[in-house]
């Protein structure tokens, strides 16, 4: 328990000696970020400072406190950027159906602010996966329409009525 200011001492007479005695006993080596510089913050960034030093120093995303419409947009912002990196159509049509189904979820009981979240055009997203894909090379013109090896051609014909 902290002890009380006595009677009759200055508030910073008495901190000034609290100080002092801390610093005896070594309540002050080791700190993290000793001998740093503190760093440079104007009066707007100072309100918000905080809490962006202690998201970094555990670890999370800023994202994680948005509220869910923002954090739903930005999924869908993501995910238009980085189609070209989907492997096939099937597993691009996947993650857009589990975050157009987030989207509905959150539209059904939406918590928050009331702000719009659009679907996310499927066909629009594969239609451009498949602009981002490189050509098929072109077929040879004398393979057969199925694939696999060219039909042989026969040397001597059969006569009739053998």
């Amino acid at each position: 328990m902290t002890e009380r200011k006595p009677t009759g001492m200055s508030f910073r007479s008495w901190i000034d000696q609290q100080i002092s005695e801390a610093a005896d006993r070594g309540a002050f080596d080791n700190l993290p970020g000793a001998g740093k510089p503190l760093p440079r913050r104007n009066e707007e960034d100072a309100a918000a400072a905080w809490l962006r030093d202690y998201l970094d120093r555990e670890g999370v995303a800023a994202e994680e406190m948005l509220p869910t419409p923002l954090k739903l947009r930005k999924q869908a912002a993501r995910l238009t950027e980085a189609v070209p990196g989907f492997r096939s159509e099937q597993e691009l049509r996947a993650v857009i159906g589990e975050l157009n189904e987030q989207i509905m979820q959150w539209r059904r009981l939406p918590l928050g602010p009331p702000i719009f979240v659009p679907l996310v055009d499927e066909q629009a997203l594969v239609d451009s996966w498949h602009a981002s894909r490189p050509a098929p090379p072109p077929a040879p013109e004398n393979a057969p329409a199925g694939g696999g090896e060219p039909a042989r051609t026969r040397r001597w014909r059969r006569r009739p009525g053998r």
